[in-house]
């Protein structure tokens, strides 16, 4: 029996240390949490691509986008070191440390999947999605009104003609009635 209390000793001690191994390997893996998966916006308006990681080391951040368009690769950094914009956003990014950035003056181009990367330094690595829509404004109320007013316009200025043309019309005619009242005056 004494004989087989070290090796269970041994045992447990590697299982536990197995145990604790794995405990620790999964917490320094990467977590990565997309809080708003859809967005939707107006042509012109900015857009916050927001997520939050967390990981043990340092973490490097990759934004793609994805459209019918291609792919392109919007913007790479490393959490407190550098910043790699892509020349098609330089002046349209903003970059923040929990991983989120900022789109501004989206346009119908932006449309389509943009696709997040954390990327610990031991090799782990989390991926997110946003889906983000772009709609153009559509002035239809905006141009009934101006069809509306043009027509309301044209109509009043013709109006206005043919009240001009009446009271023209009237003067003439009053003219010749006073000829006619002081000529037949005259004769009396």
């Amino acid at each position: 029996m004494q004989r087989l209390q070290p090796a269970l000793n041994t045992w447990c001690s590697i299982t536990s240390r197995l145990i604790t191994l794995l405990c620790l390997s999964a917490s320094s893996g990467v977590s990565l949490v997309v809080p708003q998966p859809n967005i939707n916006a107006t042509v012109a308006q900015n857009i916050l691509l927001s997520v939050e990681y967390s990981c043990q080391g340092v973490a490097t951040i990759e934004w793609k986008h994805m459209s019918s368009w291609g792919t392109t690769s919007i913007v790479e950094w490393r959490s407190g070191n550098y910043v790699n914009i892509s020349t098609v956003y330089k002046d349209r990014v903003t970059t923040f440390e929990n991983g989120s950035i900022q789109l501004r003056n989206v346009g119908m181009r932006d449309a389509g999947y943009y696709f997040v990367t954390v990327m610990e330094e031991h090799g782990t690595n989390a991926y997110g999605t946003i889906i983000v829509n772009v709609y153009e404004i559509i002035y239809e109320d905006l141009h009934f009104v101006a069809v509306l007013f043009t027509f309301l316009a044209a109509v009043s200025a013709i109006l206005i003609c043919f009240m001009w043309l009446c009271n023209k019309s009237l003067h003439l005619f009053q003219k010749k009635t006073t000829h006619k009242l002081t000529g037949i005056s005259l004769k009396i």
